[in-house]
């Protein structure tokens, strides 16, 4: 085996231990006149005298405001895969103005393909297990390369598609040494050039660690466990995410390519927002999104204030909220405006966007609204007799459960009528429209038998809060009578411990309209 394939044979082993895209040395001479491969993933042309882009390499804007960046995605990719593609492109359209629109006729296009097959010729001993894409519009079709074993991420999309849009790795920032530490001396043989400079257009927005756009931490190190790349002066703080766009990277877009949009990603486990001027009024026409996304379980949303100003069906004035990244998303909420309490939502995974629209009359002070992951709550007094330790409060991570807004429905335990899995918090919103009560009718129960239901238990609260008045706890196989809510929402709460796991419950629900 030549020292060429035996370069790419180790490397190709050594990003997948990594997770990371792969890149190999090669001689000068088996690349052309007219293509160089910049930074490990950038393929660039000879010709342009820098990295930088200026206009000539941003996708034009069009009357409307909007970026349109046509897209066509290869059928070598799985529905699947396609599917996943869509919707990390998605998210560029729904927080900025970019939107990655099917390719027609149009002569300037990106062509997604797999990263493994299709690539530049040139290119094929640099890339040919990688993801890679060229940096700006070049003009007619333009390749992204998604290896499909590793390049199926959301972030690792986006990382190439925001290349395509005119975007470098974050670390190359001319400012970078005042972030970052670069560990040459653990850097590949080779492999230096990757982790230049450039003096480049931070368009006078923060260094951003938590970037897409960002290495991580032990990308082409030549020693295990030894960093390439050191945050300063935290050395701890996380990079090289490739969960999805971050905060900064929807706002450097939106700078760049002057989009008028108000889109905020948050992406901490647990937090805090609000409408904009809180508790002023919020301003006319507004139109604003907030991506949670958190790391993992489901998003569970409660609001702590609701002013917006009313009128019919809410067509001036009021709140949506999707179950997932886009307004294509099913909605959990929709269009509510005027004032009072609004029920917790939950979502179906660890993603939720939440849309605000004003219009030209604005009356009102807005929202202010918390999401977690998870959120404690004051240990049931019965927990606590039983327990030796002094304990006042429990944590809980909501790991199962939705939000149910149909006139009627079924909620079961997870994997009901089969036993359900241990150490689960699941939590379901029912919610219906003002005036409405919900009746619950249990079909079948059976949960672990104990004395004060202290392991594994089942609590139904009138009204969407965790700290709203409950029934219960349920376990064993009590007899659970029927029940009619007070108010317009129901939080059912089903917990389950490390040890014995049963056939769970199912339940029916009903909305009882007001005569």
């Amino acid at each position: 085996m030549n020292l060429i394939s035996m370069s790419a044979l180790l490397a190709f082993f050594y990003s997948f231990a990594l997770c990371k895209p792969v890149q190999v040395a090669t001689r000068n001479n088996e690349m052309d006149s007219d293509t160089t491969l910049h930074e490990g993933d950038i393929v660039l042309r000879r010709k342009r005298n820098a990295i930088n882009c200026d206009s000539s390499c941003f996708w034009p804007k069009s009357r409307n405001g909007l970026v349109n960046v046509p897209v066509n995605v290869s059928t070598e990719f799985s529905v699947e895969e396609r599917t996943w593609i869509v919707e990390a492109m998605q998210e560029f359209t729904t927080l900025t103005c970019v939107q990655f629109i099917n390719h027609t006729t149009e002569t300037n296009y990106i062509s997604i393909v797999p990263g493994e097959r299709s690539v530049p010729s040139v290119l094929i001993l640099h890339i040919l297990f990688s993801c890679w894409s060229h940096f700006g519009k070049i003009g007619g079709m333009q390749q992204v390369g998604l290896m499909k074993t590793g390049c199926m991420s959301k972030g690792a999309i986006q990382h190439e598609m925001n290349h395509a849009l005119g975007f470098l790795h974050e670390q190359a920032r001319s400012d970078r040494d005042n972030y970052v530490k670069i560990m040459w001396q653990y850097i590949m043989a080779g492999e230096q050039g990757n982790f230049g400079k450039v003096n480049s257009n931070n368009l006078g927005l923060p260094y951003d660690y938590s970037s897409v756009m960002h290495y991580g931490l032990y990308d082409f190190s030549n020693t295990s466990g030894k960093a390439t790349i050191v945050p300063i002066p935290d050395p701890s703080v996380p990079i090289g995410q490739r969960e999805g766009l971050s905060n900064l990277d929807v706002a450097k877009i939106n700078k760049l390519y002057s989009c008028n949009c108000c889109s905020n990603v948050l992406h901490k486990p647990a937090d805090t927002f609000s409408s904009v001027n809180y508790p002023s009024s919020y301003p006319d026409n507004s139109n604003c999104l907030w991506l949670i996304r958190i790391p993992q379980h489901q998003v569970f949303l409660q609001f702590d204030a609701f002013d917006l100003q009313p009128s019919p069906d809410c067509t001036s004035d009021y709140i949506r909220i999707y179950d997932g990244s886009s307004r294509n998303s099913s909605v959990l909420l929709d269009k509510l405006c005027g004032m009072g309490s609004l029920p917790s939502l939950v979502a179906s995974r660890n993603v939720m966007l939440v849309e605000f629209v004003s219009d030209e009359a604005t009356a009102a002070t807005g929202f202010q609204a918390s999401y977690s992951q998870g959120f404690f709550l004051p240990a049931h007094k019965l927990l606590i007799c039983s327990l030796t330790l002094s304990v006042l409060f429990l944590f809980f991570l909501v790991k199962c459960g939705s939000t149910l807004t149909g006139t009627s429905g079924v909620i079961t335990s997870p994997n009901y009528p089969n036993r359900y899995p241990k150490n689960q918090d699941c939590f379901w919103v029912i919610s219906a429209p003002a005036d409405v009560k919900i009746s619950l009718i249990m079909v079948f129960f059976e949960l672990e038998d104990i004395d004060e239901c202290k392991y594994d238990y089942l609590l139904i609260h009138d009204g969407s809060q965790p700290t709203s008045p409950a029934v219960g706890p349920y376990c064993g196989t009590m007899q659970i009578a029927d029940f009619t809510s007070s108010e317009n929402s129901v939080l059912v709460e089903f917990h389950s411990d490390v040890a014995w796991v049963f056939p769970g419950f199912m339940l029916n629900y009903s909305f009882v309209m007001p005569s």
